[in-house]
This record gives structure tokens, C-alpha cells and sequence, in this order.
């Protein structure tokens, strides 16, 4: 008898996570529940968001978390602790953060992203090869809008498709990046990735990655229709994830690529 797969989810008030409940249950999966800071209301008829992360991943298969960055340590440690499997959608983390990630790893499944679009991934695998293939006399210019209630800049997006351009050039993105140009700011840096943030009105999300040279320019990109491309590519994560060894992946794995 095939059992259905029970999914937690951390951050379950929020947009993204009463999106991932509904792209769940039109699957067929089950909600094993929900937490949130202020743990009131329902994720769903019968289902009641909670505040105890500790609970939840011990009754869930595997868990998904889009909430803040200040509640991913709880959320890393309670998936420890239960020894479930979790993929984290949660974006501005900081270098601490990806540290914490680093080490729940050695211990649990785990799959981090910036996007968990399978478009977005699909495009961030074909920046790379543009990098590794144009030469640094190719400007790198990565633009992005969101709605006017998106906190971080750049979006978690903008900076996954940054890393594969780093990657695919072999190169660090931090030494590279330049962001928040204003002023007298001098001639753009050979080699540099750069990155713009607009905002307003209610964009679910627009990347644009441009590649410009003398004379020339590639531009590619991926817009955003609705959140449920999200909610649906992190439930797909989220169930390749169930029954892979310890270790940190990313929508890659996802997409085969």
C-alpha cells in the first residue's frame, strides 16, 4: 500500500505558504500542518497553524520553509532533531544563515534556493553557460522587479542567477557584484556582475539577465505569472527530496541537471 506523503510547513500564514498548501493538496498530498510567529488561524479546514516547529516536523515526511530569516535556526533544529528532510524557499539569508544550513546538512537532507521555480532554474542553468562561454569583455547586468511589499534587495532570484553567472565565469560573486549605483560612480568594472531592483504594484516576479558587449547583446530572462509557479516547483522539491542521502542540494537535482 502506497502511503501519501505528509508535508509540514514553516512560514504557513504567509502568502507562499497558503499557496503551497493548495498546490499540495490539488496533488493529492497531505498537510501535516503548519507553524507561524503568531500560530492563529487554519492552513487549512481542520488544520491549525501552531507555534511549535518541534511537533511539526516529527508528524511531517518532509517540511518547507518560507518564513523569515531570524526563525531558520529553530526550523533547522527541529528538522534535526525529528531527522526529516526540509527545503528552504525562506530569502535574505546571510552568510551566518548559510552557515547554519551548512551544518544541518551533515545531518539531514536539505535543499536551499533563492527561487524554486523550475523556469527560474532552467534559466539560471543557461546563464551559466552563456558565462562560461563569453569572455569578461561581456558586461553581466541582472535586473529584477517585485511587488511593492518584497523587504530584500536584491531578491533572492537576482542573486541565484548572479552565482551561476560567478560559476560559470569561475569566479567569486562577492569580489564581482555591483549594486546601488548612484552618483559620480566612476566607469563599470571589467568583470563585474551587476544588479538592479525595481519595485511596485504587485509583480510576482521579472528577471532579466543581460549579457552586453561591443555592438552586441544577449538578453534573457523569466516573468512570473502567478505565485503557484513557486508553491508547484517547491512541492515538486520537496518530494525528490524524501529518501536522498544526507547532504545540501539545489533545484538541480530537481531538474536533472
Amino acid at each position: 500500500m502506497t502511503m501519501t506523503t505528509s508535508i509540514g510547513i514553516f512560514g504557513a500564514a504567509g502568502r507562499m505558504g497558503r499557496a503551497i498548501a493548495q498546490i499540495a493538496q490539488e496533488a493529492g498530498l497531505k498537510i501535516a500542518g503548519g507553524t507561524d510567529r503568531g500560530g492563529e488561524g487554519e492552513l487549512a479546514p481542520g488544520i491549525p497553524i501552531t507555534t511549535d516547529p518541534v511537533a511539526l516536523a516529527q508528524q511531517s515526511d518532509v517540511l518547507i520553509d518560507f518564513s523569515v530569516p531570524g526563525a531558520l535556526s529553530s526550523h533547522l533544529d527541529a528538522c534535526i532533531v525529528a531527522k526529516k528532510p526540509v527545503l528552504i524557499g525562506t530569502t535574505g539569508l546571510e552568510p551566518a544563515h548559510h552557515a547554519l544550513i551548512d551544518e544541518a546538512a551533515a545531518h539531514i537532507p536539505l535543499l536551499q534556493t533563492g527561487n524554486t521555480s523550475l523556469g527560474v532554474n532552467l534559466l539560471a542553468a543557461l546563464v551559466e553557460q552563456a558565462a562560461a562561454r563569453l569572455g569578461d569583455d561581456w558586461d553581466i547586468e541582472i535586473v529584477e522587479m517585485h511587488h511593492r511589499h518584497k523587504v530584500d534587495a536584491p531578491s533572492g532570484t537576482a542573486l541565484l542567477l548572479g552565482e551561476a553567472a560567478a560559476h560559470g565565469r569561475g569566479i567569486a560573486l562577492a569580489d564581482h557584484s555591483e549594486r546601488g549605483r548612484d552618483g559620480i560612480t566612476g566607469a563599470r568594472a571589467k568583470g563585474a556582475i551587476g544588479f538592479a531592483a525595481l519595485r511596485g504594484g504587485s509583480v510576482a516576479g521579472d528577471h532579466q539577465v543581460i549579457f552586453a558587449t561591443e555592438g552586441e547583446r544577449i538578453e534573457i530572462g523569466h516573468r512570473a505569472e502567478s505565485r503557484l509557479i513557486f508553491a508547484r516547483g517547491a512541492v515538486k522539491g520537496a518530494q525528490w527530496l524524501i529518501g536522498q542521502p544526507t547532504g545540501r542540494y539545489d533545484m538541480k537535482g530537481v531538474l536533472g541537471l
